[in-house]
């Protein structure tokens, strides 16, 4: 559960900027010149995080492909990534067991 909460709220991070009422996030870089960047872009949010949670590296990774894959929809499919896990959470404090959620998710593909 606890990797959840990570995973949840890396969703809710890039969940925000998407839509025609999405907002920008301003990244300050920690290197030398302490760059500042204003973007809406998924990737780039994401490539710009430290993360040690490691569901949270996993919907990081998958902005990752998607970006090398197909070049757009990385912040798409990271929201819709986070909420799959926000639903399994409730399933798994239902005390439904794992397995029985991933082969109901595989079931709805």
């Amino acid at each position: 559960m606890a990797s959840f909460v990570g995973a949840i709220a890396i969703t809710d991070l890039v969940k925000t900027t998407l839509g025609p009422k999405g907002m920008d996030k301003i990244l300050q870089s920690t290197g030398r010149g302490h760059e500042v960047t204003v973007t809406n872009d998924g990737a780039t949010i994401l490539k710009s995080l430290h993360i040690d949670n490691p569901a949270a590296k996993v919907l990081i990774d998958i902005s990752k492909v998607q970006d090398d894959e197909v070049g757009d929809g990385t912040t798409s499919v990271v929201v819709l990534a986070g909420e799959l896990l926000r639903e399994a959470e409730k399933l798994v404090a239902a005390k439904i067991h794992p397995m029985t959620i991933i082969s109901g998710s595989f079931s709805l593909i």
